[in-house]
């Protein structure tokens, strides 16, 4: 369908700026064990010219997506009569309401429950990215999700609290599932995380240094993103709004006339 090339299109460009944008990290931590001449000469000697001499990195912006409160309810209350659908949408959830990425929610087993001090169920992980360990109480619709997977079979056989797919087939999944659900965003599982940062917390008032703890971020600059995002909706919302009154009062002097 036309909406699903111009969401595949939209999807293929964004990872193309997200993989330069990994690649000049990696040029620039390159550049001082490569290079040998110039003003700073390094010991390895394997090259007698720098080649980075007129390299100058620009980093692209990339707007982190995530699901405004409408879209993620539309998303929860869709039902799908596929199971492989179905699970998805419970992994997709469930990230949205804990802030996992796709291997830490993958890696999760019975381990990982643990009593938080207010008595109820925490998760207790480490970011596989980062080694960076996390601890985050689970908020009702993540607690729902693991009690309807606890006497799985399966689930119980592979020792996992979730069921268990590749990233790929998952965000080939989540592309059905947003089509399904007439939302017209590139949906991956990393919009999830996203979607926690800034719909779930931010945008209730959840203080954005608890919001860096529970994400797991070496610092609050990562986070610092997310707060961004949220005032710039805020300011197009309010922007809306503005142009909403400034309508209705042009309406209403032209019916006092």
């Amino acid at each position: 369908s036309k909406r699903m090339k111009k969401s595949t299109m939209r999807f293929m460009i964004g990872l193309m700026i997200l993989i330069l944008n990994l690649i000049k990290p990696i040029i620039l931590q390159a550049q001082p064990v490569l290079v040998t001449g110039g003003q700073k000469p390094m010991p390895n000697e394997w090259i007698d010219k720098d080649p980075f001499l007129q390299f100058k990195p620009k980093f692209t912006h990339v707007e982190r997506e995530f699901l405004t409160a409408d879209e993620l309810a539309r998303l929860e209350q869709k039902h799908f009569s596929l199971q492989r659908l179905q699970m998805v949408q419970d992994l997709f959830v469930f990230s949205c309401y804990t802030g996992l990425a796709y291997i830490d929610a993958f890696n999760l087993d019975a381990s990982n429950l643990t009593i938080g001090i207010n008595g109820k169920y925490w998760i207790t992980t480490s970011r596989q990215k980062t080694g960076k360990p996390v601890r985050i109480p689970l908020l009702p619709k993540a607690q729902a999700i693991i009690e309807k997977y606890k006497k799985d079979p399966i689930m119980q056989k592979q020792n996992k609290i979730l069921p268990t797919y590749t990233n790929q087939r998952v965000n080939a999944y989540l592309k059905e599932i947003a089509d399904l659900c007439n939302i017209t965003k590139p949906l991956t599982f990393h919009i999830a995380r996203h979607t926690f940062a800034t719909t779930v917390t931010l945008t209730n008032g959840v203080p954005i240094e608890t919001v860096s703890k529970l994400l797991g971020h070496s610092s609050m600059r990562a986070t610092q993103i997310y707060a961004k995002v949220v005032e710039t909706k805020v300011m197009n919302d309010m922007d809306l709004l503005t142009k909403r009154l400034e309508e209705n009062e042009s309406l209403q002097m032209r019916k006092a006339k």
